[in-house]
This record gives structure tokens, sequence and C-alpha cells, in this order.
């Protein structure tokens, strides 16, 4: 007897007509359309090389989440995307991504007080796949920057694979390695500090897109000390981190 069950009855879809009939077939057709699209960005970014692009016309999305906690493999969902777009060191205020995310879960009351987001206000919100399209629809073929991106690294993984079976395959850089390889010596690296070091005016704090701007001004700041050191190319910046601890 065949296996009927969801994972087992997408195999046998897959068998019979491949993958955009059976996705369609087990959901409707507009998330259908959001998996597809999702899946081709991701098999389209395994395809880029950009080790050679220059660090000063280099395009970037530099961005953050906030999240009901920190292990999306425990039941912690995003509540929000924030991005903005960089070239080199320009910043694009005026080329910016924002959406709550309705998790599907309580908000815990101390996330709530942490980053202003309640459950009211998610309660219309777009769910995980239409808000990951969004955001992804906004960064295309571009590097990811973040701070402190292994968290926000596990929350992307974890919403692609849960909504449409694929892992991230955008570079992604993270300023506080960048930050670690300039000032090895600094006590602590986390944002609030390194904001205060480089003179970059806190606004919002624990708001996606504000702590998303924050940090693109950080990274802008910090290229300048990067290309002071002789540093002209993506490839060339990943072989210097690659060295920090």
């Amino acid at each position: 007897m065949k296996d009927m069950r969801p994972a087992g009855r997408m195999w046998h879809l897959y068998k019979m007509g491949g993958l955009t009939p059976a996705l369609t077939s087990m959901f409707d057709v507009q998330s259908a359309q959001q998996m597809a699209f999702i899946r081709s960005i991701m098999k389209e970014q395994r395809k880029n090389s950009l080790y050679e692009i220059p660090l000063d016309t280099v395009e970037l999305v530099v961005f953050d989440l906030e999240t009901t906690g920190f292990s999306p493999y425990n039941g912690d969902e995003i509540i929000s995307f924030g991005a903005v777009t960089v070239t080199g060191r320009s910043l694009s205020e005026k080329e910016t991504f924002y959406s709550l995310v309705n998790p599907r879960r309580t908000i815990p009351r101390e996330i709530e007080e942490l980053t202003g987001i309640t459950n009211e206000m998610v309660t219309d919100a777009p769910d995980l796949l239409h808000a990951l399209r969004g955001f992804l629809e906004f960064v295309q073929q571009k590097v990811l920057v973040a701070h402190g991106s292994g968290h926000d690294k596990h929350f992307l993984n974890s919403a692609l694979w849960k909504t449409s079976k694929v892992n991230l395959s955008h570079r992604l850089l993270d300023t506080m390695m960048i930050a670690k390889w300039l000032n090895p010596r600094l006590p602590a690296f986390d944002l609030d500090t390194l904001l205060d070091l480089y003179g970059v005016e806190v606004t919002v704090r624990h708001h996606a897109l504000e702590d998303a701007l924050m940090t693109a001004e950080l990274w802008c700041k910090l290229m300048l000390e990067v290309e002071s050191r002789g540093i002209q190319t993506l490839g060339e910046l990943y072989t210097h981190l690659s060295h920090t601890n």
C-alpha cells in the first residue's frame, strides 16, 4: 500500500508529475506559487560566485528578525522581518522592507515588552510563507548581512525548510565577526557596544527594521576600516574572516 501521509503523498505526486504539480496538489494555488518562488530563489543563488566582486560595489541586504524566543527547532517563530539595501558603503534608506508575521502561537509577554510587538498586532499579519516570500523578493540574489548572524540564520533556515523544504543558499556576512577581526581586544561585540564605538545613532532597539538600519550604518563604517587594510573584494574579506575566532 502506498504511504499517503503528507510526506509520502508529496513524494508520490512528485514522481507522477514533478515539483510544481505536486505542490499545487498538496496546497492551494497561491501557497504553491509562493513555495515554488522560494525554491527558485535558493536554486539560482547556488549558481552565483561572488568572491571577485569589489567591496565598493557589492549589493547587500542588511536584515534583522524579531522572534518569539531563541530556538526555532523548539517552537519559536519569526514575528517580524526588517531589511535595507546597501551598495558598497552607500545606504539606501528608501529601499527597505518590513513585515510583521503571524507566528500562529502566543507571543510571550517578555517578548511583547522587548519588541513592542503584541499578539493583537500580528492577528491580521501575513503568515510565515507569505512574509518570507516578500522578504526574498526584496533580497533577490544579494549578499545578506546581519549582526550576530547565527540566530538569524537558524530562524531563516527553519522557515525555509518548514515552508519550502530548502536551505538558505545566500552568502551571509556578520558585522560582529568583522568587528572582532578589526578590534580583537574589545571586551564585547554586542550591537549596542559597537553602535556606541562607531558613533551610530541609536533610534529604536529590538525593532527589526530599525536594527537593520543601524546595522547597515555600522557596516558602512566597518568597511572604511576594512578597505584601509587593503581588502578590496568580497573573497578577500571572507578569507580574513575565516581566521577569526
